[in-house]
């Protein structure tokens, strides 16, 4: 079964927005993890506009499922990861202002320093991912740098698969096939909901994981976060 990973900026923008400790981002992580989630997914910016250095430390000795936290590589997040040792770190290359992630890496660009930072991950013994945008072209960069897993941007499947879902998922499965060639993991994240993660979990070869955070948090407010998350688990069920 494909892992669910519960990213819980939202949490933490909603306390932010009032101040003080309500919503607890250290009780949802709890919650969501006895209602069946596989793991907590964390975005830590530099403006600490949602979770903050502070909530990172907190959550590790109460994240027992899988801890995996996102973010672009500058040396303090990279001092910060290799503090915590969490069990994934997912590189994104967010510009500090950027509202939400809005691309994937150019690792051909990028090889020397994303095979430099991977390294350092590596040799901590944390298990690392890249994110990518569906094309196949970049795997192969993708794999030069060390990495274990690509997470593939999911944002273009989410905004076109109401318009034509086999046009919208044709470049993640030609990308996902062709990781598998270089034995990469499949992760994937950004804008997958209720609505289209069935379709995506369906027909993405390998696919290990899911990040979700707005959307789940969102339906949540709706249908309450344990029928939510235990919605999403339904999803990516094979029968």
């Amino acid at each position: 079964m494909t892992k669910l990973s519960v990213n819980i900026n939202k949490i933490a923008t909603l306390r932010n927005a009032r101040g003080g400790e309500t919503p607890s981002v250290t009780e949802a992580a709890v919650k969501i993890q006895e209602f069946g989630a596989h793991g907590i997914t964390i975005h830590p910016r530099p403006d600490e506009r949602h979770i903050t250095r502070k909530d990172v430390y907190d959550l590790k000795p109460l994240v027992y499922t899988e801890f995996n936290i996102e973010g672009n590589p500058h040396r303090e997040f990279i001092n910060m990861v290799l503090e915590v040792k969490p069990e994934q770190v997912t590189l994104v290359p967010d510009a500090d202002d950027a509202i939400t992630s809005n691309a994937g890496w150019d690792c051909e660009k990028n090889l020397d320093f994303l095979k430099s930072v991977i390294t350092e991950f590596k040799n901590a013994g944390i298990r690392t991912s890249i994110f990518l945008d569906p094309n196949p072209e970049m795997v192969k960069f993708a794999a030069e740098t060390g990495t274990d897993r690509i997470e593939l941007y999911t944002e273009a499947y989410a905004k076109s698969y109401s318009v034509n879902k086999e046009q919208a998922i044709s470049p993640y499965v030609e990308t996902a096939e062709k990781a598998a060639e270089f034995g990469l993991g499949i992760n994937a994240g950004h804008d997958l909901s209720l609505e289209n993660l069935k379709y995506f979990s369906d027909h993405i070869p390998n696919l290990l994981e899911v990040s979700i955070g707005h959307a789940l948090v969102s339906e949540a407010l709706y249908m309450g976060m344990e029928n939510t998350v235990q919605a999403y688990l339904k999803r990516l069920a094979k029968w």
